[in-house]
């Protein structure tokens, strides 16, 4: 799952920083769309899969299928090997597609570039949760530099008229250089990458300043998958995720075979005004066909300004395709919708958790009123599919339901990350709770479910979550409004089982094969067997009541 990742303001483990991050695990979410990762199957290797997703320069999907995997043997060198080329490829592309990137730091002066460096380094020595392995962390920024030289978006920013001798006669003298490389601390690896600038300026005619950022964006990629250098457009989606709201048509993606699946749409956005439904395929976007697509490729395509209108080709089961257009709009996206009595005999209420943004514990308290009111007796909070989001807003969702003890603990490297966020609620909500999650539930989902799987406070139905038990923190960098999301600290259950690379495990197994749709079906049609799991629990529950 590349960069998912996605808190609380001045947190008090995190005070210095402008968020601690519980962090989103998901894929990116662009300012318009959120693109789930598409998982290959068959019965080929991953590394064969792999390399066939890498030919296509497929790299987000390549990523994705990495991850997935290290996920369930983090040891495998070969993967992590191949992870490591599509990280860089990927996060490469990414950078190259945003115009503030290009717009705000290619600008910069050699000089004010490896001040950027320096800061960054700064910052990851003070804050982040491990050890800092500078050798390691400055031989990624050598791979990212070798990998730009050769890939299309660098060298058509920076290489046009190069000729092959200048770069053949570069990656030698930079193959010397760094073979020789002794990094000790940060002032080593400031000093090397001023000398690779400057090798570059000589050989290949060109500004240090690339060359001295793909060091800086090197540098925190090292580091693990969530910690990440943010331009100053990816800071402002940030906060937009964290705020809730948008600009864009409102519809989750996962790439298909021959098209885009639609996996959701968001309540009052443009796609639902416009008769979009979940398990609707869209077959182009404008004069451009969909077929084989990448995620990266969709997000490019799908994205605009506000108000401005983009043109689809739409197809909903065996109907004829409908061209559509929508017009890209603000959208303010619910922490929680859906909600709902399932059962009225039984009182059994429902509610859809998506996120948790600044507003959750306000909509969370309104939809319980509103379920009280209708007669709820038992309730289902559906996390599937939640990514995650900010670390208070777990807190106090979970502090509506536990009377007393530990919710979350965090620790970290610096002592002021070790912190323990304990119930405070003078009153909470007593009745029986089903808790719904699957592989997609991360983060700020797995705080929640632990600390009610910990307290017996509910049953957990689904599949085992993500395994994403870190805390991200967002620090503003000097440089052009950008930012960086570095890991600060790991967080545990109130039983201080960790939560990193081991997830939630349900106390009700289900093995479903996709993520739902609001109408109690998967998005291919089939019945929603962990809904159907999770109801039978709570009318059991009410029962015994």
């Amino acid at each position: 799952m590349p960069q998912r990742s996605l808190v609380s303001f001045l947190a008090a483990a995190c005070f210095w920083s402008i968020l601690a991050l519980a962090a989103f695990a998901a894929t990116p979410v662009s300012a318009q769309i959120r693109i789930l990762p598409e998982h290959a199957q068959g019965s080929l290797s991953v590394l064969q899969r792999g390399a066939g997703l890498e030919n296509q320069r497929r790299w987000g999907d390549a990523l994705t299928l990495y991850e997935d995997s290290l996920r369930e043997s983090p040891d495998d060198p070969s993967v992590r090997d191949r992870h490591d080329v599509a990280k860089i490829h990927y996060d490469l592309g990414r950078r190259y597609h945003d115009a503030s990137f290009r717009r705000d730091l290619l600008a910069q002066q050699p000089a004010e570039a490896l001040d950027a460096y320096a800061e960054v380094l700064l910052k990851i020595d003070s804050h982040y949760v491990a050890n800092v392995d500078w050798q390691q962390l400055t031989a990624w920024g050598n791979r990212s530099v070798e990998i730009a030289i050769g890939e299309p978006c660098f060298a058509e920013a920076h290489l046009r008229g190069v000729s092959a001798e200048r770069i053949t006669a570069f990656r030698q003298g930079f193959a010397t250089l760094a073979q020789g490389q002794v990094i000790h601390d940060r002032q080593d690896a400031r000093a090397y990458v001023a000398t690779v600038g400057q090798l570059a300026q000589r050989e290949l005619g060109v500004t240090p300043t690339p060359i001295i950022l793909e060091y800086l964006c090197g540098a925190v990629d090292a580091l693990d998958t969530y910690s990440a250098y943010l331009t100053s457009d990816q800071l402002r989606d940030v906060y937009a995720q964290i705020d809730g709201n948008f600009v864009g048509l409102g519809i989750e993606l996962k790439s298909d075979a021959d098209a885009l699946l639609i996996v959701n749409v968001i309540t009052d956005s443009p796609a639902q005004r416009a008769g979009i439904k979940a398990g609707d395929h869209i077959l182009r976007v404008g004069p451009k066909s969909t077929r084989g697509l990448s995620t990266d490729e969709a997000a490019n395509l799908l994205q605009g300004a506000e108000n401005s209108d983009v043109n689809l080709l739409v197809a909903t089961g065996q109907e004829e395709p409908r061209p559509m257009t929508i017009r890209r709009q603000h959208i303010e996206v619910p922490s929680i919708d859906h909600v709902k009595i399932l059962d009225a005999s039984n009182g059994v209420g429902y509610m859809k958790l998506n996120t948790f943004q600044r507003n959750t514990s306000r909509d969370l308290d309104a939809a319980l009123w509103n379920l009280h009111r209708q007669g709820m007796r038992s309730l289902i909070i559906d996390l599937r599919g939640n990514p995650g989001g900010l670390l208070s807003a777990s807190v106090e969702a979970a502090d509506r339901f536990v009377a007393q003890g530990t919710i979350v603990s965090t620790r970290g490297r610096n002592k002021l990350e070790d912190f323990d966020y304990t119930a405070r609620q003078p009153s909470v909500w007593r009745v029986p709770l089903v808790v719904l999650i699957d592989s997609q539930s991360a983060s700020a989902s797995e705080i929640f479910a632990g600390a009610m799987r910990d307290h017996h406070r509910a049953t957990i139905v689904g599949k085992r979550s993500y395994g994403k038990g870190s805390v991200q923190g967002i620090f503003p960098l000097a440089a052009a409004g950008c930012g960086l999301r570095l890991t600060t600290a790991k967080f545990y259950s109130p039983s201080g089982r960790p939560i990193s690379n081991v997830g939630v495990t349900p106390d009700v197994v289900v093995q479903t094969a996709a993520r739902p749709t609001d109408a109690g079906l998967t998005p291919d049609g089939a019945p929603d067997e962990s809904l159907s799991a999770a109801l039978q629990v709570a009318r059991n529950s009410v029962a015994q009541r």
